[in-house]
């Protein structure tokens, strides 16, 4: 077992799932790409996600990974935490892929819990030890049953956080009990992250670290002072943002994400082009009430 990055502190703060930008064949953008990087680089976005699920990872080649993960690193040049998302639901593609990344140099790995397999208790542990036992980075558990079909058991996130190379999990299943359950094992080297962006308040309030978030991409300082106001102490101030943009949170989920995002983001003359199939372009009234939310919110939008 590989554990030496066990003294390292989880990450804290505002961590962007951030989107692939295309061109209009549908390849990858690089330079839109970096561009994207620049700009939360300039915001204080305080850590970013690539190949997550608002990262269209479920279409992009093993190659395109690659190509994203060695672009990033590059680009950011060790400024902020950079993290992967490797998931599978083959545990042996999510260690590969995991090792191969780790080698590369992101700061940690994020490992989706193994959707339509169903896995039974000890075949979701080890789905999730057997990288953490071989990465030289470490481990963010991702628990989005809306996603996947079946929630991490809170007995095995329990098992997980005694891991010395699992670092935190990423909560998206929107359930505030759960949320609490899980947040007994929080600790020095094990911390959770909002994955649902109109709780991050609540889930901070558990003893959260951050929110790995997809309004963080069109909004990254708001979301980072959000954060670090609650966790500096700001609190009432912190509960003001989430409250004053949760109309804006929910306009990004009015349709299966990344598509509100990244149509959000081209309403801000970001360029980021379309989607992959399955998804498909955002319908023309959602579109247009997500237009208007952006402009209630003080967002400028170019049609």
């Amino acid at each position: 077992m590989i554990t030496d990055t066990t003294t390292r502190t989880p990450i804290r703060g505002s961590i962007v799932a951030l989107i692939t930008p295309f061109n209009e064949d549908g390849s990858v953008n690089l330079n839109k790409l970096g561009e994207l990087l620049d700009f939360h680089l300039a915001n204080r976005t305080d850590a970013i996600l690539v190949l997550g699920t608002t990262g269209e990872s479920a279409t992009m080649t093993h190659e395109e990974d690659d190509l994203i993960v060695e672009y990033t690193l590059d680009r950011v040049g060790g400024r902020i935490p950079i993290i992967a998302g490797s998931g599978s639901n083959c545990t042996e593609t999510q260690v590969d892929k995991s090792v191969k990344y780790a080698d590369m140099g992101v700061d940690a790995v994020l490992c989706i819990a193994p959707y339509y397999v169903k896995a039974n208790a000890e075949g979701m542990y080890r789905h999730f030890a057997d990288v953490a036992d071989v990465t030289r980075c470490p481990v963010i558990l991702y628990n989005v049953p809306g996603r996947t079909g079946c929630s991490i058991p809170v007995e095995t996130v329990a098992r997980l956080a005694q891991h010395p190379n699992v670092s935190g999990l990423k909560e998206a299943s929107g359930d505030m009990s759960y949320v609490v359950k899980v947040s007994r094992y929080i600790s020095d080297s094990f911390a959770l992250y909002s994955g649902n962006d109109d709780i991050t308040v609540p889930l901070l309030s558990m003893g959260g670290s951050g929110t790995i978030s997809v309004w963080a991409n069109i909004m990254p300082e708001t979301c980072h002072n959000m954060v670090m106001d609650y966790l500096e102490g700001r609190r009432d101030q912190a509960a003001a943002t989430q409250k004053r943009y949760l109309d804006l949170i929910n306009a990004l989920f009015m349709e299966v994400n990344p598509i509100p995002v990244k149509e959000a983001l081209n309403l801000m003359g970001m360029d980021v082009k379309g989607y992959r199939l399955p998804l498909a372009p955002m319908d023309p009234a959602n579109r247009a009430r997500l237009a208007a939310v952006m402009r209630e919110a003080g967002l400028s939008v170019t049609e």
